[in-house]
Formats: structure tokens, C-alpha cells, sequence
């Protein structure tokens, strides 16, 4: 069970970081993330597990265009071409986060809470990719709608644990 977290999550997120965390165990693998929208959230959940927050190797949070491209390698050019949400970039971000880490394993989230004035980049809009080390990359796009940042984040939690469950298996 998530210590600090338990309080704001919903059990069905904490019983699958509990479920992803013991996978990794037993498979062996260490994870990475690489976060954008989710602020760190997930990379904090998956410390908050005591007994097996081993398994997690490290989080990048690369807000900002500036840290993608800094901390994960994103080309530049990438998020001018196709923005920052947009599946060219998550995977930059998870190939980026699994070249700069030590893990087996790597999820990347990048998307928009909120809707702006762009009807080109509209709230709930979130790119994920997850990758394995020698086993290519997997994207997922989700419409979540404008549901606000908090709900956002915790459907975020969602999708990414089951893509790192996932990717256990191959």
C-alpha cells in the first residue's frame, strides 16, 4: 500500500502499482518514467510502496520543452514539428528516459490538463509510450476529456501502470 499517497488514490491505482512493483520483482527488471503532464506523480507513486520501490531505477519530470530536450534528449526540431503532445515525442521521452537510466523498462506521459484557446491541443489530450530494452517501443493515445488536472492525473496513473504491467510480458 502507497504511504503518503493513500489518502488521493483511488484503490484500483494503488493495487496496480502494488501489482506492476511486484512483477518487476519477480521478473527482475528495473523501471524508469519520464512525465510531463503527471508532474512526478507517477515516479512518486512507484517510491511510496515499502518493500518495493527497489525495482524503480528513476523518474525524469521534463515540464517544459527545454527539460524534454535537456534531460531526455528530445530533439528540438521534434517538438516544433509535432508539439510536445504527440506520440513522436512520448516516445522520444521513453526511449530517452531507458538510454539515460539503468532500467529494463520505461513509460513516458506528456499531455494537456487543461484545454486552451487551440482547438488543436484540447484538455485530456495525453500521449504515452512505453519501451523495453531490445523490444521495441508501444504508444497509446487517450481522450480524456476536460476533466481537470487532478482527475486527469490519476487516469494518467491508470494507463501507465498498465502499459508498465504490460511490457512485462514482452
Amino acid at each position: 500500500m502507497a504511504e503518503a499517497l493513500d489518502p488521493i488514490l483511488p484503490d484500483r491505482i494503488d493495487a496496480l502499482a502494488q501489482q506492476v512493483l511486484t512483477e518487476a520483482r519477480v521478473r527482475g527488471v528495473t523501471l524508469a518514467v519520464a512525465e510531463s503532464c503527471t508532474g512526478g506523480l507517477l515516479a512518486s507513486l512507484l517510491t511510496d510502496m515499502p518493500g518495493l520501490s527497489h525495482v524503480f531505477d528513476r523518474g525524469f519530470v521534463t515540464y517544459t520543452d527545454a527539460a524534454k530536450t535537456e534531460m531526455l534528449g528530445v530533439p528540438p526540431a521534434l517538438i516544433a514539428q509535432h508539439s510536445a503532445v504527440s506520440q513522436e515525442v512520448a516516445r522520444a521521452m521513453a526511449e530517452g528516459a531507458l538510454e539515460r537510466s539503468h532500467a529494463e523498462i520505461a513509460v513516458s506521459i506528456t499531455g494537456w490538463a487543461e484545454g486552451g484557446p487551440d482547438p488543436k491541443k484540447p484538455g485530456g489530450l495525453v500521449h504515452f509510450a512505453s519501451v523495453r530494452t531490445s523490444r521495441g517501443v508501444r504508444l497509446h493515445e487517450a481522450h480524456f476529456g476536460d476533466i481537470g488536472r487532478a482527475r486527469l492525473r490519476i487516469a494518467c496513473l491508470d494507463v501507465a501502470l498498465k502499459m508498465l504491467l504490460e511490457r512485462m510480458g514482452g
